[in-house]
């Protein structure tokens, strides 16, 4: 596998259903730039679907990559190594925020265990049969994934993809659910990036304390090493440095974009799989929207490179799509604006003509 053959595969948005999108927000009654980034969410999401006016979102859904990481087992994650499985537990018992906030929305959560660290009986089925393998290595000093591993990986990505495009699924709200993910991002984002350690790692969505990012970063940095060697092949990249859930964020993004699918982007995870997933094919961030500000600097660091700009910073750092599934509404709004606002009333009454001089009768002179 290549994943650089996505570049042909993906194409950007209609840009002349994006013009049309913006004429016929200039007829609105509404005065252009009245309703702020509300008018550029709704030509995107025009362009997106090929559709003038934009269709009401309809059938969003959650979807959560799960993984554990090797790496945690060196204390930098505010959670115990192997414990993933308990947040997953979490959002199918609906006790978490993302479930919360889904339940109140009314929008399906799917769970996809990709490389959680757990006895597969802990979980249902539909979560569990995914697995690529149990928990990814310490990728300070060994890879994450096999070759083969990774591959398989991104396939699983691919095949939710396809799965969500078939069923109907007009918008992704994505993120992840794990523990010691966001130092495998940080490591991804700093490669990419050509920058340090030090500058790309943050305390995660539990928080850390000094000594604790102290030994994060030192993990990101010796996983740097290994990273480099590696920067020509994305799915190289994934293996050594990645995990079995980047990995299959990375083929969910890709052939999200393949399939013309628009995506939310939440923290720093999906921000360093979207990197990876840019790196292999360039128009692929067009399909996407980044919901929020996590707080994490790598995330800001890739959100930069790809020219996204965050929906909402409201300090949410918990992660598992929470604050992307907080930007939903305002994707929701935008597009029931720039379908359903009228546009300016058409001046009917044509201005009155000039009376035209009276002509001569055949015989008899104008009177002047």
């Amino acid at each position: 596998m290549n994943l650089d053959d996505f570049s042909d595969l993906i194409e950007r948005p209609d840009s002349g259903i994006r013009r049309a999108a913006e004429e016929r927000r200039e007829r609105l009654a509404v005065p252009p730039g009245t309703l702020g980034r509300l008018d550029e969410l709704g030509e995107w999401l025009s362009a997106a679907q090929g559709s003038v006016p934009v269709r009401p979102i309809d059938r969003p859904r959650v979807v959560l990559f799960a993984g554990d990481h090797g790496v945690a087992e060196l204390d930098v994650s505010g959670r115990p190594a192997g414990s993933a499985h308990e947040l997953v537990r979490d959002v199918l018992d609906g006790a978490s925020p993302v479930a919360v906030l889904a339940r109140r929305m009314n929008v399906p959560v799917r769970l996809i265990d990709a490389g959680l660290d757990c006895d597969p009986q802990l979980l249902p089925e539909e979560v569990v049969r995914h697995r690529v393998r149990r928990g990814s290595g310490r990728i300070d000093i060994e890879d994450a994934l096999t070759a083969e591993e990774a591959e398989q990986a991104v396939r699983l990505g691919m095949a939710v993809a396809d799965e969500e495009a078939d069923s109907g699924t007009d918008l992704v709200v994505l993120g992840d659910v794990s523990v010691g993910g966001t130092t495998a991002a940080a490591a991804l984002i700093a490669a990419l990036c050509g920058t340090d350690a030090s500058v790309v790692t943050g305390r995660g969505g539990a928080g850390i304390d000094d000594l604790a990012w102290m030994r994060k970063c030192a993990a990101v940095r010796d996983a740097l090493r290994r990273a480099r060697p590696v920067l020509g092949d994305q799915l190289e990249l994934l293996a050594a440095v990645g995990g079995a859930d980047l990995a299959a964020t990375t083929g969910f993004l890709l052939q999200s974009a393949v399939r013309r699918m628009p995506v939310i982007l939440d923290g720093v995870v999906s921000a360093a799989c979207a990197l990876v997933a840019q790196r292999a094919a360039f128009r692929a961030p067009d399909w996407w929207l980044a919901g929020q500000v996590s707080g994490e600097p790598a995330q800001s660091k890739a959100l930069d490179r790809m020219a996204l700009n965050p929906l909402l910073d409201h300090g949410v750092t918990v992660g598992e799509g929470t604050g992307a599934l907080l930007a939903l509404p305002l994707v929701q709004a935008a597009a029931a604006l720039a379908a359903e606002l009228p546009e300016k009333a058409e001046e009917l009454e044509e201005p009155e003509k000039a009376e035209e001089p009276e002509k001569a009768v055949e015989g008899k002179p104008v009177e002047g």
